[in-house]
Order: C-alpha cells, then structure tokens, then sequence
C-alpha cells in the first residue's frame, strides 16, 4: 500500500451510509470543443473518445533546470484538457452526466474539497457517500460493488483509512471505473504496456507531469524511488526505464538511501511526517526532488529555495485534476461501449458422422462455449446478462434502449406448407440456416425461436431443439425447464384461477362491510386506497380518493364482481399432457361452503398470459396487457378483469424474469434467441417480439434475424403477419417456406401418414406422380405468402429416401410457382454446410425490395375480417356463422373490438377445417362455431390484444392417446374434431 494512501484513506467507514451526497458542476455545459488528449506525457491526440488510442511517448521526457511553471498552470492545463474531452463527449451522447462517487468515513476534509473543487471547474458530478467510521472492508466492498453496478457512475474513489483498504478492497472497484489506477488489473494493463485500456495513478501522472516541465532528455540519467510502495512504484518503475532512465528503488530504513539518491538526477520521494529529513548535501547540484507525501522538502540555499517555490506545486492539486481527467475519459469510453459493437464470433468446428447418430449423441459430443462468452462475441455487456449455469443466460431488455439508434438487420420468417402429423422440420431449417449464415458466410445471424412445451416434448413430435447436425445446445436443457419462464407462466395463471375462486367464495359469505374492511384494511387507523384500486373506483364511475367518504351504495359496487360461476372463462394451467384433467370439479371440500363447480386445466402454453408474454413490448405495456385480461363475466354480463380481481401488480412480478428472452447457442456456436411458445392452432403461434427486436439490433444492419412460424404457413406465417408484425411494427423481408418430399406426396394422395406407425413405401420409394400432385399444397402456401408483398424461398428438407428426379422436380416446380429460389437443403447430415445454398438464396432475396402489407386492415367488420382470412387464404368458398359466433361478433362490436386482429384456431393437418382433406380443398364452406381466447372459455383475447375464431367443435386440452406413457412416446393430437 503506498504511502499516499494515508491522505487519500484516513477515515473509516462503517456498514450504515449515513449520507449520499449528489454535486453537481456549477454550468450544466461544458463550453468548447477540442480533440481528446491521452496521458499527460503524450502530445499526440488519441484517436477517438475515451482515448482508445495508444500513448504517444514522444518526444522524450526532459530533465533540465525548471521553467517557472506554477502548479496553478499545470492544473489549468489538464482541467482544459478535461473540459475539451468532456465536450467531445457530450457531443456524441448528450445525456450523459460524468460522475465521480467519492467514498469516505467520517467528515469532509481539504482532499475531498480539492476534488470536489476540481469536479466542479471541469463540469462533473460528484456523489459522496459518508459511512461512519467504523465499517469494515467487506461492508466498504458492499458500498463498492453497488457502484459497480450503476451506469450512471464513471469514477470510484476511495478515501479511507489503511487499515480499510485492502489490496481486495481495492481490487472489488471495476477496472474501467478505477480512475485511480491502483487495482490489479489496471497497474498491470500499465506496466505490460497496454495504456490505451487502464488508468494512470493521478499521483504517477502528476509527477510526470512535473518531469514533462524540463527540456534536457531524461534518456540515460539517474532517478531514485525513495519510499513507494505499491502500485506506485511499480508503474513510476516501469514507465521511467521506458524512456532510457537508469532507475534504482530504496526505502528509508536502506543502508544505500543516501548514495543512491546524490547519484540521482531524479529524486521521487513518498516523505511522511514520521521520516527524517534527508540533509541538502544528500541531492546532487540540480537534482530533481518530486515528494509525493504530506511532509515539507527539506531546506535547501536560497537559489534552491526559490527552485522549490516555481516548480514544486501541491501534487495533490495535480493528482486531483488528473482524477477528474479520468472520470471523463471512463465516461467517454462507457459511452463507445454502449454503441454498437462488431462481432467477434468464433464458431464451434462441426465434424459430422456417417450414418447421422442420434439427436441426444450429436448435443453431448458438442461442449457449448460459455455463454458469458458468446455474449461478449455478439457485442452484449457483462451487465446485460444474467447467467442461469455455464451455457444459457437471460438478457436485460435495457440493450433495446442501448442500441435504439441501431438500423435493424434483415427480417427473415421460416413457415412450411401443411405438414404431416410427424412435422416438416421447420426448427432444423431455422437452425441450420443460421448455422450457415453465421459459420460458413461470416454474416452476422440469430435464430429466434419459441420455448418447448412438456407436452409435444413427452409426446411423439418430441423437443423443438432441431436435429442432427442442425441443433441448439444443450438439448435437454432447452427442451426442458429452460429458464422456468412456462413454470413463471403457469404459476402467474393458476393464481388467477385461485384468486377468481376466492372472491366468489368471499362474495358469497360475507357482507359488504367485511369485504371492504378485508380489501381496504386500516393500518394504524388509517385506510389507504392502492392504485389499483383507485382504478377500479375510476371504471366504476366512483371519483373519491378517501375510503371513509364512500357511500354504501359505493361500497357495494366497489367490493362485489358479482361473477357469475357458470361465466367463469379463466382456466387452470398445467404443461403436462394429462387427459383426465380435461375436465374436473372443484370446491368439494366443507370449507367451501358448497361452492362446487366444473372446470377444467388447459395446457400451460394456451395460456392468455404466455400470448401476452409473446406481444408484449416490456415490463409496463405488459403490466397493462395483464391487467385487461378478462376471466369472465358478473351476473349482469359485464366483463371481469385482473385489474378488477386486483392481481395485476403480483401477476407482473411472477412474469419479471419471464420477460428477458433466454440466451443459447446452435452445435456451431452461433447465438440464439428462446422465448415464449404459444401454439399456432390455438395462439398465434410465434416467438416473442421483444426476442427479434433484440436480435434485430444485435445483428447489425446487414446482418440476420431467422425466427419461425408454427404448423403450415396457413396458420403460423397469417398470425405472424397479421397479429405479430402488426404489433411489434416489424416488416419482414423474406419468407423460407419448408418442404418434405414425405408431405407432398401426402398431399399427392399417398397413404395416411400416422405417428408411430413405419411409413407406407409410397414413401420411401420414388414416385415423381404422388410428388407432382402433392405439390400443388406448396404451391398455394407460395401464394398465401406472396398475398403479403414478401419474397419466398422454399427450402426443401432432403431426406435420405428422396430421389434426385424427385427433388429436381421440387425445386423446378416451386420456381414456377413463384418463388424466388427453391433450395435442397441438408443441414441435418451436414450442419450449416449443408444449407449453405439455402443462406445464399436468403440473402438474395432480401435484397429484393419487399412490399410487405397486411391481408386485412383493422377497421374492417369483424365478419369481414374472418371471411378475408377464410377464402384468400384457406380458400374457402364463405363462411358460415352460428348463431353463438354471430350473437358474440355483435357483443364484441357494440364493446369496441372489432378493430382489434383475428387469430383463427383451426386444425394444422389441412388448408380447410377438415384435417381428412389434403392438398388443396376446394368447394367448403367455413363453419365459426364461437368466438373465445387461447382456453376453451369463450371470451374475447382482451389482454393478448386478438380477437379469437374457433372453427368447427376442437379441443383445446392436448391428451394422450389411451394406453400410452411418457416412456414410450405418447401420441400428441392436437386441437382435433370432438
């Protein structure tokens, strides 16, 4: 610990802040502009803000008689210089405000004046902690480490007592924030050369700034170190013979001291009180003597005397100056770390096998790079993470705000024509072609893709984690509990579905006057309305503020939902593929009072909660999405919310973790995004929009985002266009439609294709006829995409079964159908080689101009909305209303929302309502049986924003398939016919 710490440290702190102090600069602007100067020994100008340029050593440092420099020159020098770095800061980011967080123990003292006068002449805040005197260093650490933390500080320091400050103390303060240049790191960056990435100690810089002053060169002179301890001497060590000086250290107990300092040219010195004076005939004639300590220089001649008092200013005036240069320059390079960063990306090295093993094989031969490491590759900040175990992260929402001034990169959407009940691989596609954009062709690229059910997982579709050679890492741990964002989901609903069942019990036995003592307790003896509250007064008409000016009248309003049991539309969630919780009764207990009803659990990604996670633009629009959610209607027919149940705030809190999108990797070391995972035949069925708004900055503007569509582009690519793109604002720029020669031939007319059961041979033998008919479903799925302006590209999934005729016969017949290439891909042998064709074809396409618009606008009739949908892209001749669906269409119209987006939820097995029917069917009428949200209640998708068509009787609940188990892949059927 070098000596001067015992003025920089000599109070002690305590554990309590007694006081947090904010300074600000006299003038909210620095005046003039100028280029940003490095270390004080340099002349160069760096080369950009913050000073990332190297240190300029030349010319060299001179040692010859003083001039007459004050130290009042020297520290106007570096405070302009300061200033003109300060402005060129605040040129760039205006909102900026420099501070310096200055911790001390005890009372202000003349070094704290001194830097908080400096802070104030070069235009920085200052903020001062006081702690008491009797802290410790862990607790002076705690203090430290929340600084760290806060973006708004730029500077530490600490003014504390030795015994306080440790080597650790003093290595807990970021390196980028240690303007003092005493941690570890920093004196390393230093001695090792690096000085364009660390501080200068102000006490170093000071007395450079001092030998700057002479005009003989110091190459090949003398200097002693007398007394320096630490970081100090080290770097004054290190810096000194970097331009030639011949330097010896000594302390002031050494036997030497008085040789080695008469020969010396330079005498650097850390002189306490408690060390005698060296006598005048120790220093040679013209001697440079520099103390860095508080005790006076020994009396010299008068000739020297008068030497003293031009060229030995208070070094703690300089070093305090030299300080605040550094807090500026920290500022200005936080500021071009929150600019846009260019990727780093390394690429995992992929090395397929003959014959392909299994999914399971392939994710654990790979070991995934650290995901703090794939963060730092794709330009995120430390502090934007938060790490769940070595290989997956969430990501604070705060990059959107970092990078808003960023151009978005290019929009890309995976969808497929109508697929078999085995799945087309549209994940693999998405995988593998961001593998081959990122890995092979160096552009920059990011999947987007939604998280996994439980229930697809354990059922015979299995995980959505890609295969083969085309995955995302690690496989089990993306199909399974990921970051607990279902679990967050699940619990956030089913608090709903107890707080709906508490209130109708509560409503049920008590009177008005003890709900409203249970919902507005006094505390204290006094009765305070919470905000959300005071919005329920507000809605019911109710202008009061005070709970004891409320009429009975108003109190009955005010206590009493009045829902009606059998209007109850809200619905318990579990991601468990459980039949026989399809339908179920409830309140049978005697506590219940009787209150028994039937109800039901739905799969937890039907929940409305996991669509309005996937909408949802951050923390406050989703806190108010949550809020509108209705869960059913009181005996008058009016709507019940959360709001009105009170739960919004809680629901809120349960989904603050759930919100930040989760952070993965493919085999090839290439970022992914995961997040959210509604179904596409009851939801709208894509990932989230913060996910790709996120992604879309990342990836710079002239780079990828490939995100991905459930089901059959009938399905999956509308909501996209029509509810997702509506409400994130997003347009996309190229449409990748997935194809299997297996599902075309099940749309030429081949056999039923059954999950669990061998494929007839019609598929695993060439047959050019059952190929060309069934491409008449590619076809149509081509110019459902083309209805909204955007480029297509089909990408064929090549099995090994497929034949070379029939794939040439593929790829010809989507070009004349319309799309702009058509691409045989095999990422799933290969890896991201394998669609390395594919990404060529992307990127031609998306610098096509796109003509994106949506199919219908929002202020059409509902009617109209439903029956566009049906016949442009399901091809349908009309639709037909029940008289349910038509009473709801005109209850829904007269309430205001028949300007909001249709999600239809109809079976993903066929173009048309009858998954029996493949290709292209012609000639239906489409049946609307009811209007509901993503359960099978039947109620407007309020807080998702969406209206909801349900077509023919489905089920909403998946189940099992009678006389199956988890072990031995259950069957998955999926919102099929009643």
């Amino acid at each position: 610990m070098m000596k001067l710490s015992l003025v920089f440290f000599r109070h002690a702190c305590s554990r309590i802040v007694t006081t947090r102090r904010t300074f600000s600069p006299r003038s909210s602007s620095v005046p003039g502009t100028g280029t940003v100067c490095w270390l004080p020994l340099r002349r160069a100008t760096s080369t950009g803000i913050g000073g990332t340029g190297a240190p300029d050593l030349s010319p060299a440092l001179n040692l010859q008689t003083p001039r007459a420099t004050t130290g009042e020159t020297i520290i106007r020098e570096i405070i302009q210089r300061s200033r003109e770095e300060l402005a060129a800061v605040l040129q760039t980011h205006p909102g900026i405000k420099p501070t310096l967080a200055i911790i001390q123990a005890g009372e202000d003292d003349a070094l704290l004046d001194i830097n908080k006068k400096m802070a104030g002449k070069v235009g920085l805040n200052v903020m001062q902690i006081c702690l008491s005197s009797s802290c410790t260093q862990d607790e002076v650490i705690e203090e430290v480490l929340r600084l760290n933390e806060d973006p708004n500080v730029h500077g530490v320091f600490l003014c504390l007592p030795p015994s306080i400050v440790s080597r650790r103390a003093l290595n807990s303060i970021k390196p980028e924030k240690d303007v003092d240049g005493i941690s570890d790191q920093n004196v390393g960056r230093l001695v090792s050369g690096a000085l364009s990435d660390g501080f200068l100690s102000p006490v170093t810089g000071a007395v450079l700034e001092l030998l700057t002053r002479h005009n003989a060169p110091l190459a090949g002179k003398k200097a002693a170190l007398v007394g320096l301890d630490g970081a100090l001497n080290a770097v004054l060590q290190c810096l000194l013979q970097n331009e030639g000086v011949e330097v010896q250290t000594s302390h002031w107990n050494s036997d030497r001291l008085q040789t080695q300092v008469k020969q010396a040219d330079v005498v650097v010195m850390m002189m306490g009180t408690e060390h005698s004076a060296l006598p005048n005939t120790c220093f040679k004639p013209g001697v440079t003597p520099i103390n860095c300590g508080p005790a006076l220089i020994p009396a010299f001649s008068a000739h020297e005397k008068k030497l003293e008092a031009e060229s030995w200013p208070d070094i703690r005036s300089i070093s305090a100056a030299l300080r605040m240069q550094n807090v500026v320059r920290s500022s200005g390079r936080w500021v071009e770390s929150q600019q846009y960063q260019p990727w780093t990306l390394r690429p995992l090295k992929l090395q397929p096998l003959s014959p392909v093993p299994s999914d399971i094989d392939i994710s654990r031969a790979q070991a995934p790079k650290p995901i703090a490491q794939l963060a730092e590759e794709i330009g995120l900040l430390p502090e934007e993470l938060e790490a769940y175990g070595r290989s997956k992260a969430k990501v604070q929402l705060s990059v959107l705000k970092r990078l808003q001034q960023q151009p978005n990169g290019k929009y890309v959407l995976v969808a497929g024509i109508t697929p078999t009940p085995l799945g087309e691989g549209k994940s693999t596609v998405t995988i593998g072609l961001v593998q081959a954009l990122s890995a092979h062709l160096k552009l920059n690229s990011f999947a987007c893709l939604r998280q996994p059910s439980q229930g697809p997982t354990f059922g015979v579709k299995g995980g959505a984690a890609g295969g083969g050679y085309a995955q995302v890492i690690p496989m089990e741990e993306f199909n399974l509990h990921l970051t607990g964002d279902i679990h967050a989901i699940t619990a956030a609903n089913n608090l709903v579905a107890a707080a709906v069942d508490a209130r109708i019990l509560h409503e049920a036995t008590q009177s008005d006057k003890a709900l409203y003592n249970r919902l507005v307790p006094s505390v204290n003896g006094v009765r305070h309305f919470s905000a959300i509250q005071l919005g329920r007064l507000k809605r019911l008409g109710i202008n009061k503020s005070d709970p004891g000016t409320l009429t009975a009248e108003e109190i009955n309003a005010f206590v009493r939902l009045d829902l009606d049991p059998a209007k109850v539309t809200w619905q318990r969630v579990v991601d468990t593929n459980d039949r026989f919780l399809r339908k179920i009764t409830v309140g049978q207990a005697n506590t219940e009072k009787g209150l028994s009803r039937q109800t039901q659990f739905d799969i937890a990604v039907a929940s409305e909660i996991m669509a309005i996670l996937a909408l949802t633009e951050g923390l406050a629009d989703m806190k108010l999405r949550l809020g509108r959610m209705v869960v059913g209607s009181s005996r008058t027919g009016q709507p019940v919310t959360a709001d009105d149940l009170g739960v919004t705030g809680a629901l809120a809190v349960l989904m603050k973790d759930a919100i930040k999108p989760t952070l993965m990797q493919t085999l090839e070391g290439t970022p992914v995004f995961v997040h959210a995972g509604p179904f596409a035949n009851i939801a709208h069925g894509n990932s989230s929009v913060l996910a790709d708004q996120l992604a879309l900055k990342l990836v710079g503007s002239n780079g990828y985002v490939v995100t991905e569509a459930g089901f059959g582009a009938d399905i999956g690519m509308e909501k996209f266009f029509n509810i997702k793109c509506r409400s994130s604002g997003l347009k996309p720029d190229v449409v990748v439609l997935v194809a299997t020669i297996r599902a075309l031939k099940m749309h030429g007319g081949g056999p039923n294709v059954t999950a669990g059961v061998p494929l007839p041979k019609e598929y695993t033998e060439e047959n050019l006829e059952l190929v060309s008919e069934g491409c008449s479903n590619l076809k149509k799925q081509i110019q459902i995409a083309r209805l909204f302006g955007v480029p297509v590209v089909v990408a064929l999934n090549v099995f090994k079964t497929d034949t070379e005729p029939e794939i040439e016969l593929v790829c010809r017949l989507a070009e004349v159908s319309g799309a702009s290439a058509a691409v045989p891909c095999h990422h799933w042998s290969r890896g991201g080689r394998g669609a390395v064709d594919l990404a060529l074809a992307v990127k031609a396409a998306a610098a096509q101009q796109s003509d994106f618009h949506f199919l219908y606008s929002l202020q059409d009739p509902i009617v109209e909305k439903i029956r566009t949908i049906a016949q442009k892209v399901y091809g349908a001749d009309d639709i037909e209303l029940s008289s349910e669906s038509q009473a709801k269409i005109d209850y829904y119209t007269r309430q205001g929302f028949d300007t909001l987006p249709i999600c239809m939820a109809k079976t993903h097995l066929s173009l048309s309502h009858m998954p029996e029917k493949k290709g292209v069917p012609t000639g239906f009428i489409l049946p609307i049986r009811d209007l509901l949200c993503v359960d099978a209640a039947r109620r407007v998708w309020k807080g998702g924003g969406v209206l909801k068509k349900v077509i023919a009787d489905t089920a909403d609940f998946i189940f099992l398939e009678a006389g199956e188990g988890p072990s031995e892949r259950l069957v998955l059927l999926l919102r099929v016919p009643l």
